[in-house]
């Protein structure tokens, strides 16, 4: 597996977290892997073979081949048909809502085709644009001056949000709403309703998203590491509450994550 990351523009730093590249030989015998929670929305565009989706144990769609794909809430299971060559945007949490009008509720656990966001002509002219890029740097600078021509000019994201998000994300989602809102906290609902909206998740659920990525990191690079020290670290009240949001998003216990075989693309995005 090839994997490697880029760096978005100054202008677009603080709503693109990196561009990424991936490509992995067509194997012998294609393996599913498990895709657990993030916290962000990606835009991807498959440049490979096609890749399946599971919707059940034998059940699979195809994914399209240019997509966002919103906020995840539960794990699904992907497999390539054959060569994997993919490009994509990692936004952070409250990036992509500065470039389309929908609601990112609505992108929520699936993976929505370009086209649906941004019109049919406008998808397809980006698309070919991407595909027949000669390198990387031409796909980066592709996207840029899509994303940069789209961007809006009014404050999309609430202010509110972004400092809860951002919060979130400097305390690896261990800080307390509550403590966040101060003053505001006759707010909730409607942050809530905002939050939804730009984030596509609860405040809640992104912050145990984050917190689950900050032990995921450490499972994936420390295997040894003692899965109290896991959840303390991570900031969990104990083990118990460890385990019972790792099984909420990823569907099963961290012993049973590891001792998986589907954990590939995962130990790459995590290490």
């Amino acid at each position: 597996m090839d994997y490697k990351t880029y760096e978005p523009h100054s202008n677009l730093k603080s709503l693109i977290n990196c561009y990424w590249t991936l490509e992995v030989p067509k194997q012998s015998e294609p393996q599913k892997q498990r895709i657990v929670p993030d916290g962000c929305i990606e835009m991807a565009f498959i440049l490979g073979d096609n890749i399946k989706r599971y919707t059940s144990e034998d059940k699979f769609i195809l994914q399209p081949r240019a997509m966002v794909l919103g906020q995840t809430i539960e794990p699904f299971y992907i497999e390539p048909i054959g060569y994997v060559n993919t490009f994509a945007i990692r936004f952070y949490p409250y990036g992509f809502a500065n470039f389309v009008s929908e609601s990112m509720n609505n992108l929520i656990n699936k993976e929505t085709s370009i086209d649906q966001l941004f019109g049919a002509e406008n998808a397809n002219d980006l698309e070919q644009k991407i595909i027949k890029a000669e390198n990387t740097e031409q796909r980066i600078s592709i996207i840029e001056k899509f994303l940069l021509e789209r961007l809006n000019d009014e404050k999309t994201i609430n202010r509110i949000v972004k400092n809860i998000v951002d919060s979130l994300l400097s305390t690896n989602g261990s800080a307390s709403i509550n403590s966040i809102l101060k003053d505001d906290l006759s707010k909730r609902r409607q942050l809530e309703r905002n939050f939804r909206k730009q984030i596509g998740v609860s405040p809640k659920q992104l912050g145990k998203i984050i917190r689950l990525q900050t032990a995921l990191k450490m499972l994936l690079n420390q295997k040894s590491e003692n899965l109290t020290d896991i959840a303390y670290n991570s900031k969990y009240f104990d083990q118990a509450h460890f385990i019972k949001d790792f099984r909420e998003f990823t569907g099963i216990n961290p012993k049973e994550f590891l001792a998986g075989e589907s954990l590939d693309l995962s130990a790459l995005f995590y290490k």
